[in-house]
Formats: structure tokens, C-alpha cells, sequence
């Protein structure tokens, strides 16, 4: 709920001349997401949530916000180019189509949509006004390892991608948890949720434009005191270039580890591999952004941590300025929220109910 990496500032624009603002602090991705923009050169000008206790926390990190009165009051001010949300998941659809009918931006954390009717409006709205509905993918935006790997595979270190097999185990930490986040209907499930990190990155990685689900499942394991909670998910997938992925999403961190979750990803191509153990190094001293690549002119190792930066960000507020698709383009955006609830609705439940 607080993972907000900092980076090096890395502005791609003047002071003001990109003003943002954040609203729906519901999760703490809301920082991370703010954090990246910030030390892109965008302006933070405005904070909103109906929680007052929330808004003052934020602006415990962010004392340049000024406190909105209400959502309306930002849609309102001509000079705000992007909202920035961590909306509760159910809710995050619906908000960024009054932020793109208002002519903002929209840049929402993860997952960016818990229905197929969601996804479908905003792709209307999208398409309709122009306006952007960028997501929080942060698992590779504001992982350095994940954004060296894409760099890596751009020229050609392991050849053309045919597997990437993506692990996304989480910590549950279940009293520190808001009572949404146990409510089915407002999280959207496991691989709703969660999974869309590496359903993305899976697209990303292996750069496919379309993909089938072709199994899936879900359980609650070790959690009946929450019954509408999901611990675990698997999902396979096979994309239209013939490339495969399976990944595992879980919130069974247990509490030795030294940080929330022991992300891995290991990219296969045709010409070498790569591995990516992104938050920690198990039973080591170095950290995260760890990097391992294996091709034909042998084994590299690479930690990346404070090394390459997150690009994304400057990339994005390019894009609104310039109205491109560099940092993502809209289709890779929905794709990835589309596969993400196909594979929550086909999922088959592996424990009695």
C-alpha cells in the first residue's frame, strides 16, 4: 500500500508548465504515482480526497498541494493538464471518465478497471475526446531492473521473446488493509488486481499486441476469515506473435522476508535469458534491481538500483503536451486491463467453497 519508489529529478518540462493534480487517495500507489511525475518536472497544484485525514498525510509529503474543495473545483481549472488517482478499484472507471469528459488527462494507479463495461466506457470516452487513460503499471514503470530488461531486449541481448514467466507474490499485512480491499466487488479479484502487473509486463516484454487467455484459477487458501478474499492466482496466456506467459500472483509473503514481496520475473528469448529479482536478493545483502543475463557472450550480472532512472514519467508528460504514444500507447493500456478480467472470468476455483 506505500511502495512509492524516488528517483533521480529528471525534468523534462519547466517549472508549471505541467500541472497536476492528485485525487482519490485511497491507495498509497497515489505517492509513487506523484513521486514519478514530480521529479519528471510536473507541477503538483492541487490535492483532493473527502477524507480530510488522508489529504493531510499527503500533504505531509507534498506541502506545495493546495487542498481542492471538491473534484469539480480541479475539473474546473483549465490549467491542470493531468489527474493523477488511487481510487478504490471498483470506482477507478467511472472517475477517469469525468476526468477525460472534464479534457484532462487520466493517470490511475493499478488495475484500472474491475468490469468489462468499465473498460469498454472509458475506451468510448477515450476515443471520443482524445484524452489520455494511462495506468500505474509499477511493477515495470518504477522497477529499474524491469525498465533496464526492456532496454536489454529493445537491442537484441536475448533475441526475439518467447516465454516471459512473471511471480508477484504480495505481503497481506491484513490490519493495515482498508475493508474495500477485502470486498470482492470492489477489488475485482486476485487476477483482476494484482496480475495486471504481469499481464502488462507480458505484453511489454514480449512485444505482442494481442493475447488469449488459456487457463486460469483462483483460491482462498489460508484466509477463511476473509471469505471473499482471494490469496492465490494462476494464470497462461499465449499471445499473437506465438509468445507464452505464465504467472502467479499470491498474498502469502511470509513475514521473514525482508520486504512485501519477492518479485521475479525471468524472460526466455531465442537467444539468452534474463531474470529480474526486483525487490530483494533472498538471503543476500544487495537488494533489489538485481539483473541476471545469460547469452552467447556469457554471464552478466547487473544491480541497478539509483542506475537507470524511470523514464516513463517525462514520457508521459511529453505525450499529453505533445499528444504522442511514447510512453504507452492507449491500446497496450486497455489490452493489459482487458486480458487482466478475462482471466478473473474464466478462472476456475481451486479450493471448496
Amino acid at each position: 500500500m506505500t511502495y512509492a519508489p524516488q528517483g533521480k529529478p529528471a525534468p523534462v518540462v519547466q517549472p508549471g508548465e505541467f500541472p497536476f493534480a492528485a485525487v482519490a487517495l485511497d491507495h498509497g500507489h497515489i505517492y509513487g504515482q506523484c513521486n514519478g511525475l514530480i521529479e519528471a518536472g510536473g507541477t503538483l497544484r492541487y490535492v483532493h480526497d473527502p477524507d480530510p485525514e488522508k489529504v493531510r498525510a499527503f500533504l505531509k509529503q507534498y506541502p506545495q498541494a493546495r487542498p481542492a474543495e471538491s473534484l469539480e473545483a480541479i475539473l474546473d481549472d483549465s490549467e491542470i493538464r493531468l489527474v493523477t488517482a488511487a481510487a478504490i478499484p471498483c470506482d477507478r472507471g467511472p472517475l477517469g471518465i469525468r476526468v477525460m469528459e472534464a479534457g484532462k488527462d487520466y493517470f490511475t494507479d493499478k488495475t484500472p478497471f474491475t468490469s468489462l463495461d468499465q473498460l469498454e466506457r472509458a475506451w468510448e470516452t477515450a476515443t471520443r475526446t482524445g484524452r489520455k487513460y494511462m495506468v500505474y503499471f509499477s511493477e515495470r514503470l518504477h522497477v529499474e531492473c524491469a525498465v533496464f530488461a526492456g532496454q536489454l531486449i529493445a537491442g537484441g541481448a536475448i533475441g526475439r521473446v518467447i516465454e516471459v514467466l512473471g511471480l508477484g507474490p504480495h505481503r497481506l499485512n491484513a490490519p493495515s488493509r482498508p475493508a474495500w480491499f477485502f470486498e470482492r466487488a470492489k477489488y475485482g479479484g486476485i487476477l483482476c488486481d494484482i496480475a495486471s502487473h504481469q499481464i502488462e509486463q507480458f505484453l511489454f516484454f514480449a512485444g505482442a499486441h494481442d493475447a488469449t487467455v488459456t487457463e486460469a484459477a483462483v483460491a482462498n487458501h489460508a484466509h477463511p476469515e476473509y471469505p471473499e478474499l482471494e490469496d492465490y492466482g494462476h494464470a497462461n496466456l499465449v499471445a499473437d506473435n506465438g509468445a507464452t506467459n505464465y504467472l502467479r500472483v499470491d498474498w502469502l509473503t511470509p513475514d521473514g522476508l525482508r520486504t512485501w514481496g519477492d518479485g521475479r520475473t525471468v524472460i526466455l528469448g531465442t537467444k539468452g535469458y534474463i531474470e529480474l529479482r526486483k525487490y530483494i536478493d533472498v538471503a543476500r545483502d544487495s537488494g533489489g534491481d538485481q539483473l541476471f543475463l545469460v547469452n552467447a557472450e556469457g554471464e552478466k550480472h547487473f544491480s541497478l538500483a539509483g542506475q537507470v532512472g524511470f523514464p516513463f514519467f517525462g514520457e508521459l508528460i511529453l505525450d499529453c503536451l505533445n499528444r504522442t504514444e511514447n510512453a504507452m500507447t492507449q491500446h497496450h493500456a486497455f489490452k493489459a486491463a482487458e486480458l487482466c478480467l478475462k482471466a478473473q472470468l474464466q478462472a476456475r476455483r481451486l479450493d471448496p467453497r
